[in-house]
């Protein structure tokens, strides 16, 4: 299991991985141990279910990397303002940079579901690890919210951000469930 180079580039503070990536890191390997519950209980199309957000989360952990690097770069370049373009550009990254973890957030939401309804299915030794799967899923679901609720473009009431607090609200009970 090759887990090295990841979290490497999260420590790495000249990479723009981070929280993000973390969580959809978090939220991939919550998908692989519902994937092995569902593949154990014989449920192909769970399985399929968990296999398509692992990798829909193991991508976002490289999309949200470079949703950020790109709002980050672009933030310590801007002046005082003024330019129409270049604010324009600013803001479709900055709105980038808040659709990436709201996508992370739904993502794990779906995750702590799936997780919580595979418990029922689960073999005996396998439920810890399938209830372990729904907490993990939960709170990368919370840090992705966290995540979409500071970024600059995000204004209270803003729908982003609703969608985003409902989907970690969606986990967290899913993961209460199985607790």
């Amino acid at each position: 299991m090759e887990i090295d180079p990841a979290l490497g580039a999260i420590a790495d503070p000249s990479t723009s991985s981070a929280g993000g990536s973390a969580a959809a890191l978090t939220g991939a390997l919550a998908a692989a141990i519902a994937m092995k519950a569902a593949r154990a209980a014989g449920e192909g199309g769970r399985s399929a279910q968990a296999a398509k957000l692992l990798r829909r989360l193991a991508q976002a952990a490289v999309t949200d990397a470079d949703a950020f690097g790109a709002a980050r770069t672009a933030l310590a370049a801007v002046g005082e303002g003024g330019d129409t373009r270049a604010d324009f550009s600013l803001r479709l990254l900055l709105d980038r940079a808040a659709i990436e973890p709201l996508a992370i957030a739904d993502a794990c939401a779906d995750v702590a579901v799936l997780s919580a309804s595979l418990a029922a299915e689960a073999a005996p030794e396998l439920v810890p690890d399938v209830a372990a799967a729904a907490s993990l899923a939960a709170g990368a679901a919370r840090a992705a919210a966290h995540l979409v609720g500071v970024n600059l473009a995000v204004a209270p009431g803003d729908e982003r951000l609703a969608r985003a607090e409902a989907a970690a609200a969606a986990a967290a009970h899913a993961a209460a469930e199985l607790l």
